[in-house]
């Protein structure tokens, strides 16, 4: 469908006020949505960090600012973010944008962290948009993480959406 109510609710999700008339009317600047929707008729996609097992993005950092946090996801932390744009070029997905209205740094998906479930799932009118938690071949441990420390799970959406 393609209709981009996913990259409005990531807006508003990542807002100041988390309210939809004052974020895009009144909040400057506003927030970079971390979901990106392509559309290639008759086709479209939401493009936005896939949480990769292995991900380059944290390979490549150079301030440490990439990183797994407790729950063994990817994030990235603005404070350490130089701006360099390493990560942006290692990632195979391109779902690293430049924040340029928040000072050089970059943004990608969060998953939501603050809101439980991921904005651009929630309000998705098709549901093509949802959380996959792949089980790992490795037993997890009582707090769903492999022996490697990473929790199991990422961003995907139906194909064709």
């Amino acid at each position: 469908m393609g209709c981009g109510l996913c990259e409005v609710w990531c807006v508003v999700a990542h807002s100041k006020s988390k309210d939809i008339i004052k974020a895009f009317k009144e909040e400057s600047p506003r927030p970079l949505p971390r979901i990106k929707v392509h559309r290639i008729k008759p086709t479209s996609f939401g493009l936005q960090c896939r949480f990769c097992e292995e991900p380059l993005c944290i390979a490549a950092c150079l301030t440490g600012a990439m990183h797994y946090n407790d729950e063994g996801v990817s994030e990235h932390d603005a404070e350490k973010c130089v701006g360099c744009g390493t990560c942006i070029l290692f990632c195979p997905f391109g779902a690293i944008q430049v924040d340029r209205k928040h000072g050089h740094v970059v943004a990608k998906c969060d998953m939501c962290a603050e809101e439980g479930e991921p904005a651009c799932v929630a309000h998705c009118p098709n549901r093509a948009l949802y959380v996959e938690v792949e089980e790992d071949e490795e037993a997890p441990d009582e707090a769903g993480k492999d022996q490697t420390g990473k929790q199991g799970g990422k961003a995907s959406q139906k194909e064709g959406a």
